[in-house]
């Protein structure tokens, strides 16, 4: 198989896992270690991975990936993740869920529950949860971005404010090695701000891929956390520091619901 071919497919492969590793490409493709190490290098020199030790990731930068992309990226860890949060969260609240494709599959795990205030600025949960009979919601309005239902603005930020929720759970698009939540949206970083602020208990939702990627737009310190959902586990630093700042690490089990 040529690299023209492979190229493509390892992209791709790299696109919904999050990253690809060396071993993993050569015995998918049948090939040496030594050619695949080369097809990383030239998708790292056009821009197109990034190169990391003992394979590749998608790419760091100033923009995120697009929705679709993101939206097939580890579904069934986001779907794991998602059940271990719905787990924590509690009948009879009210609740925040922001933007991104984590919380959207915490709304889809939210099935059981009864008697929720969910608030958000995200139409993808308020159309999820929009046939949960038992679940109130508030959709905050804000400048709606198409790319991927996201309401922000002052007018989102605005109307958060005028609550205060008994539970958030938020995602990122990045988390890096000191614990800093990163995003690409300054707009979107505001109001996750907001929503932080406006909950007396916060939980964040964010698988393994999102440790080997950067966002320049920085949302909070895990500090702010108090329970950080996951399905890797972390460096000993960074679980040190969550020690110490009284973070609770939570890593989902891998396997289907029931599992």
């Amino acid at each position: 198989m040529s690299q023209t071919i492979r190229h493509p497919e390892i992209l791709e492969i790299a696109r919904r896992e999050g990253k690809v590793t060396v071993d993993g490409l050569a015995a998918h493709f049948g090939v040496t270690l030594q050619t695949i190490r080369r097809d990383l290098t030239d998708l790292a020199e056009e821009g197109r991975l990034e190169r990391v030790h003992g394979g590749a990731v998608l790419p760091s930068g100033t923009t995120n990936i697009g929705y679709e992309e993101r939206r097939v990226l580890n579904p069934e860890v986001k779907d794991a993740i998602a059940r271990a949060c719905a787990a924590e969260i509690p009948n009879d609240i009210s609740l925040f869920l922001n933007i991104g494709t984590s919380t959207e599959a915490v709304a889809r795990a939210l099935s059981g529950h009864r008697n929720l205030l969910v608030v958000t600025n995200n139409m993808n949960v308020a159309n999820i949860l929009a046939g949960h009979g038992s679940c109130e919601v508030i959709v905050t309005g804000g400048q709606l971005r198409r790319t991927d239902g996201g309401l922000v603005g002052n007018l989102a930020g605005n109307t958060i404010k005028q609550f205060k929720v008994d539970l958030a759970v938020i995602g990122c698009s990045a988390l890096d090695k000191d614990g800093d939540l990163l995003d690409f949206d300054i707009q979107e970083v505001g109001v996750s701000q907001t929503i932080l602020r406006q909950s007396r208990k916060t939980f964040l939702v964010a698988d393994g891929s999102k440790f080997t990627r950067s966002a320049p737009a920085r949302i909070a310190s895990l500090e702010a956390i108090d329970t950080f959902f996951t399905d890797a586990p972390l460096t000993a630093d960074l679980a040190a520091k969550c020690k110490g700042w009284e973070t609770e690490v939570v890593v989902a089990p891998d396997g289907a619901p029931g599992d």
